[in-house]
């Protein structure tokens, strides 16, 4: 049993499964646009290794992590052979495949976005200034940095014109990520910096899930201008409603880190299933 833990700790922290997240979150825009491909939802995969764990060893001179500094620590070696074997990866998909190299021009502002919320832009005296040192901008450049590479990024490389679909798909996923990840931050409310001015810190628990349900109304009320996937939209606005509404301060670091951030990866099974039916 305890073998298992630990290769499921691996699995989950080393960013493996947020990684498996992402790639799904793609895939599930392509299949809802008319295309099959894998090329860009592995290169979201891989990148997400990367940089994710690129964050994370930055964070390990900060007292961001709490016990999971350690954690990181011991498997150190194991997660940069991991993030090596990633970016080998995303040189074969950028140099041996179809990639199309100008989708770059999509990728490279979210994936800025995704940097700088930790590291910082430039520095002031002692002051270092990154995207975490704006209050409230937390939830919404992370929704923004995953939406962007979620939805735009794979249709641009597909070469679909932009027009009012790809528009509402945009901002559906905005509303859905800021959804899902409200429950990291009621989860993080113990430790998360009062300077940060998150919703939970700033609204509380019970008026974040408030919110979060409005937001999936929106989120399911869009689905009605396309008039496509209804039954998946409303289901995954479901899950995703239910599993806000039982999130706590006191949950399992598995609650949001593995049940909640697999989401995604439930919704690409139904966008499978029901495009099989």
């Amino acid at each position: 049993m305890q073998f298992l833990k630990k290769i499921i700790d691996f699995y989950i922290f080393s960013n493996i499964h947020v990684a498996l997240a992402g790639f799904c979150l793609t895939k599930v825009t392509l299949l809802k646009f008319g295309f099959n491909t894998f090329i860009s939802p592995l290169f979201v995969a891989l990148s997400i290794i990367v940089s994710y764990n690129f964050i994370r060893f930055y964070e390990i001179k900060t007292n961001r992590l709490g016990w999971l500094k350690q954690w990181f620590i011991e498997q150190k070696k194991v997660l940069i052979s991991l993030s090596i074997a990633s970016i080998l990866g995303l040189i074969y998909l950028l140099f041996f495949t179809e990639f199309k190299l100008n989708s770059l021009v999509i990728v490279l502002p979210f994936a800025f976005m995704t940097l700088f919320y930790v590291i910082p832009i430039f520095k002031i005296g002692s002051l270092e200034v990154s995207f975490r040192n704006f209050p409230g901008l937390k939830i919404f450049s992370i929704a923004i940095a995953w939406a962007g590479i979620s939805v735009l990024f794979p249709l641009y490389q597909e070469g679909f014109k932009f027009n009012q679909s790809v528009f509402i798909e945009f901002m559906q996923r905005v509303l859905f990520l800021i959804a899902i990840t409200l429950p990291f931050d009621i989860r993080d409310l113990p430790s998360d910096s009062e300077e940060l001015k998150t919703i939970p810190q700033v609204l509380g628990v019970h008026n974040t899930k408030i919110i979060g349900t409005l937001l999936l109304v929106f989120f399911v009320l869009l689905g009605f201008v396309v008039q496509t996937n209804l039954i998946t939209t409303f289901i995954i606005a479901i899950v995703t409603g239910l599993f806000l509404w039982f999130s706590t301060v006191n949950n399992s670091r598995y609650y949001a880190s593995f049940w909640v951030e697999a989401i995604p990866i439930f919704w690409l099974c139904l966008i499978v299933l029901f495009l099989n039916n």
